[in-house]
């Protein structure tokens, strides 16, 4: 009986201290007391609030990551050092190829790895160590003190993807990233702050349209779409076929896994396709609107005109208030002049080394880039890789790429052949002039590396800035701060 006491004894004065805290704790003006307080910061494109963390924008439905290149602050090649830092490696996310070398050559387990086509750094595991640093063969990566671990150098574009130079928009690949979803919302930001600057839409004067796109990528044709939408005038120019940019991708790319909205088409949902299903998904849209696309004219030079640009191609010249460039970053290569050279197997640019495992490649050029091509497609589990060159050595290479590619052909994995030109480009083989005679190599893909006109140029002689930017961890990578 005494044991039952005591025990209603304390459970009677634990409830009367529980109900004094309650009452303490308690707002005296009777109202309810706040939850806490939810991190918001503005999004770029409306500036409403959207909670930390969150992918889309609650008031317009933007993703987030649309925005993650233009929010980021430029840097100098000078920062690194300035913060008290470790030393760690940055990988420079414009210039890596996914080749995989640097998380071989990393004494650390788990310090490098590859998520996607893009290396990345986890600064927790990371001790400096600067084994990556020598190991990749295009030197995309170095050590810095800062914290984040991806640098791009990229044009400087607002949250409307609108140049310093007013009128002259960047979207896509051109921009810093390469994802095809980020370049259908950029592509139709952009066109939307065209049609809101300008007053009268769709009535061209002197033969001056509203917009010219230049580019029929993803971005291209999703500016240009929107364009249609808004009944703006406007032309969509392309020096190669249509959708040239994902036509030259590895055939076997997987290119969306999630809904992305295309305008006057809706949700685009293609999960796990390849680049022809992408393809025959662009044509039928752009038979399916009326979208014109001239194919087959090269932009040559934009110049400011007044109060609007004239655009001068191999076709011609054409004035426009507004100019939208999605050229893609490989700009205009150089060209070999063969039959074959317009196939499906011929790329001027690697987007990601891992697509051709297992394939016979054939890497053409003597140059810096051919030759970190070929060392990092040797890399990749069971590609044959064969490097031809019309010269009689690499004798205008960096001393990095001359030692990776010498050790790359001691060890086997890649084939040279000098004095050697390329005569034709035939679907399961190529046809080689080696020294004089006739050679035919069994081959899946030809990858051209043998030089070509550089965006960047063309955009700095324009006037467009181009910048410097660390790309931060996202939360979820960042383990450690």
């Amino acid at each position: 009986m005494s044991m039952l006491l005591t025990t209603v004894g304390f459970l009677l004065l634990t409830a009367l201290f529980v109900m004094r805290h309650l009452k303490q704790s308690a707002p005296t003006d009777g109202s309810a007391r706040p939850a806490a307080a939810v991190k918001t910061a503005p999004c770029p494109r409306c500036a409403a609030a959207v909670p930390r963390g969150s992918a889309f924008c609650p008031s317009c439905g933007i993703p987030q990551q649309v925005f993650e290149v233009v929010a980021a602050n430029a840097v100098r090649d000078d920062d690194a050092g300035s913060t008290g830092r470790a030393m760690h490696a940055v990988v420079r996310g414009d210039q890596c190829v996914g080749c995989g070398t640097c998380a071989d050559a990393c004494p650390e387990p788990g310090a490098m790895t590859l998520e996607g086509k893009l290396a990345v750094v986890d600064i927790a595991l990371c001790k400096g160590h600067g084994d990556c640093v020598s190991a990749c063969p295009i030197g995309a990566i170095s050590l810095s003190t800062g914290a984040s671990v991806t640098r791009v150098t990229v044009p400087e574009v607002d949250a409307n993807f609108e140049t310093n130079v007013p009128g002259l928009y960047i979207v896509g690949e051109l921009g810093g990233r390469g994802l095809i979803k980020n370049a259908i919302n950029e592509g139709k930001i952009a066109v939307e702050h065209v049609a809101k600057m300008t007053p009268v839409p769709g009535e061209p004067t002197d033969e001056t349209v509203d917009v010219i796109i230049v580019g029929s990528g993803p971005a291209g044709l999703s500016a240009g779409l929107e364009a249609l939408r808004r009944g703006l005038t406007y032309r969509v120019l392309e020096q190669g076929s249509l959708s040239d940019t994902v036509r030259k991708y590895p055939r076997r790319k997987i290119l969306l896994a999630e809904p992305v909205r295309v305008p006057l088409y809706g949700d685009l949902w293609i999960a796990d396709a390849s680049k022809e299903t992408l393809l025959q998904v662009w044509e039928t849209i752009v038979a399916n609107t009326g979208l014109e696309v001239r194919t087959g004219e090269r932009v040559e030079g934009v110049v400011r005109d007044g109060d609007a640009f004239t655009v001068g191609t191999s076709a011609g010249s054409h004035r426009a208030r507004r100019v939208v460039l999605a050229t893609g970053r490989r700009g205009t290569p150089r060209k070999l002049g063969v039959p074959g050279e317009e196939a499906d197997k011929v790329f001027y640019d690697i987007v990601e080394m891992e697509a051709f495992a297992g394939r016979r490649v054939l890497v053409v050029g003597g140059g810096d880039s051919a030759i970190e091509s070929a060392v990092g497609l040797a890399n990749q589990d069971g590609t044959e890789v064969t490097l031809c060159y019309r010269g009689d050595a690499f004798s205008r290479v960096k001393e990095r790429n001359q030692a990776k590619i010498g050790d790359a052909i001691a060890q086997g994995r890649v084939r040279a052949h000098f004095r050697t030109v390329v005569r034709e480009i035939r679907p399961d083989v190529a046809v080689l002039d080696v020294d004089g005679e006739t050679t035919i190599l069994p081959n899946d893909d030809v990858v051209i590396r043998i030089g070509g006109d550089a965006p960047f140029a063309f955009l700095e002689r324009l006037g467009v800035r181009i910048v410097q930017k660390d790309i931060p961890l996202a939360p979820a990578e960042a383990k450690a701060g």
